[in-house]
């Protein structure tokens, strides 16, 4: 509680009309290049691409330790995963939000991981995986582990 009211730790915005838009949770917000980022801004761009299902997005360390939006999707049925539609949906991004959100990396997958409600885990996209692993075998083989507790 502060004060009278409930904290929740969601973040929103007010556009100039008076209207509030939904940015996310605290926790899951990010820093690029001095900026936020809102990793539901950016899910919410990539399921306007065709080629979409599913998407979450995460901060992604890079080598020189700066924080970039990586993005695991589920593609349709119809679409192969290739570095031509990596790009495709990269400039489908580029174009729609600010440029510093698009997701420097994308990593297609079966599924996501989600809990009972069927919210997606985000904590569990962002833990290493085994090398030589597929992403969906490293997560299969993290459920397992979990499931046997």
């Amino acid at each position: 509680m502060r004060g009278r009211w409930f904290f929740t730790g969601d973040k929103y915005s007010v556009d100039t009309d008076g209207f509030y838009w939904y940015a996310g949770r605290s926790d899951d917000m990010f820093k690029v290049s001095g900026q936020w980022v809102s990793p539901n801004a950016v899910e919410n761009c990539l399921l306007e691409h065709p080629a979409v299902l599913e998407a979450a997005v995460v901060a992604y360390v890079e080598e020189s330790s700066l924080h970039t939006p990586k993005a695991f999707v589920v593609l349709r049925q119809e679409f192969e995963p290739s570095p031509e539609l990596v790009a495709g949906i990269q400039q489908f991004v580029k174009g729609r939000i600010e440029p510093h959100q698009y997701p420097r990396r994308i990593v297609f997958v079966h599924d996501l991981p989600k809990n009972a409600a069927g919210k997606i885990l985000r904590h569990e996209l962002v833990r290493p995986r085994p090398r030589g692993l597929r992403p969906t075998a490293a997560r299969r083989s993290l459920r397992c582990r979990q499931n046997t507790r």
